[in-house]
């Protein structure tokens, strides 16, 4: 039969891991009723459980009604009898506790007993890793690859394993056993196996969270990141500014001979880094938004949010870059669609739509 180091035990559960002894002594308690009915005959219709706090010792007990005549011995005791299980005046009708433990019951009672303490433990693990990591939702964390599972990478975090599945993976990117990343956590919800981790590489605010960690001016406030555009993996643009005229926006988050940039470009395996001055003039940022390309002339169209780009000759593919992708993450920045033209182009075009103005008035 369980004992006093059960007490003692459950002392330093509730020291280590914050589970209150009562919690664990009345789920005990619980999961013995149904131990015993199914085990035991003798009361189980009104069976209960005691446990001692004091002495852990278990005792089984089958409420019965005190009358003068038993019909019913599993749930009635006569007054003779009544008055050798409890102390005091006894009545007919009195309620009384009579205990039927069976000495066999302590083997029955240490198991479930270690069987909800388990339980109750891994609950109770299950809650704290969930509390932590749900605030570190749209945050960043640091994780070593463990292995592979189907198409997902599962992630050790130290406290928890968490998922990168195949969607938030970057194409091109190499997640070996044992290397350390830092990953975006995307979602954290409850399962009945425990909390659910959701981890990404490809989302834009990793990159935003990489930039606050390692510029100082932006942790600070003193830089703001206004947009990010993302294809992760090759390409990013993010667009910064400043209150403050005697701090340099583009110059902070580029660092010491680009120390700073590095160390980004480094974690996400080299991908290339546009910083862009935002600009609250449409023209001006859609025209820093092009970087490298050197902008000559940008006209804008409101009502179809279409902005035309000139650019010198030598620089039109430069400025859409390869398959499109600086023009598309510019649009993508500014929220613009960007339509790119070589001056010699744009020339062309408007001298042929003069020479039409001309003829329509003549």
């Amino acid at each position: 039969m369980m004992n006093i180091d059960l007490v003692k035990i459950l002392d330093e559960i509730e020291k280590e891991k914050g589970i209150p002894k009562e919690a664990i002594l009345e789920a005990i308690e619980v999961s013995l009723v149904s131990a015993y009915k199914k085990n035991f005959t003798q009361g189980k219709d009104n069976v209960e459980i005691n446990i001692d706090k004091e002495s852990g010792r278990v005792r089984v007990l089958s409420k019965k009604i005190v009358v003068e005549t038993i019909s019913k011995p599993s749930s009635e005791i006569d007054l003779e009898q009544a008055q050798q299980y409890k102390k005091g005046v006894v009545k007919l009708g009195d309620e009384i506790e009579v205990e039927i433990t069976p000495e066999e019951f302590g083997r029955i009672a240490t198991q479930t007993a270690k069987q909800v303490v388990v339980q109750k433990i891994r609950e109770a693990e299950r809650k704290a890793i969930y509390e932590r990591y749900i605030d570190k939702v749209r945050d960043i964390v640091t994780g070593v690859v463990q292995r592979q599972e189907h198409f997902n990478y599962i992630i050790d975090l130290g406290k928890a394993e968490a998922i990168l599945p195949p969607n938030e993976q970057v194409k091109g990117e190499t997640y070996r056993r044992g290397n350390r990343m830092k990953f975006y956590v995307v979602e954290v919800k409850k399962t009945s196996k425990g909390p659910k981790i959701i981890l990404s590489r490809t989302h834009p605010d990793l990159l935003k969270r990489l930039f606050e960690l390692e510029v100082p001016e932006i942790h600070e406030g003193l830089v703001e990141i206004k947009q990010i555009s993302r294809e992760a993996g090759k390409r990013s643009k993010i667009a910064v500014t400043c209150k403050d005229e005697m701090v340099d926006s583009i110059g902070s988050c580029i660092g010491d001979r680009g120390s700073r940039i590095k160390a980004i470009m480094n974690e996400l395996q080299d991908e290339k880094i546009d910083i862009i001055k935002w600009h609250e003039d449409d023209k001006t940022f859609i025209a820093n938004s092009l970087n490298p390309a050197k902008v000559l002339l940008v006209e804008l169209l409101e009502k179809e949010k279409r902005a035309l780009v000139v650019v010198q000759d030598q620089l039109l593919s430069l400025s859409i870059g390869k398959e499109g992708q600086n023009a598309r993450l510019a649009a993508k920045l500014t929220g613009w669609k960007i339509d790119i033209k070589s001056e010699s182009q744009y020339r062309q075009e408007k001298k042929i739509e003069q020479n039409e103005n001309i003829s329509k008035t003549t």
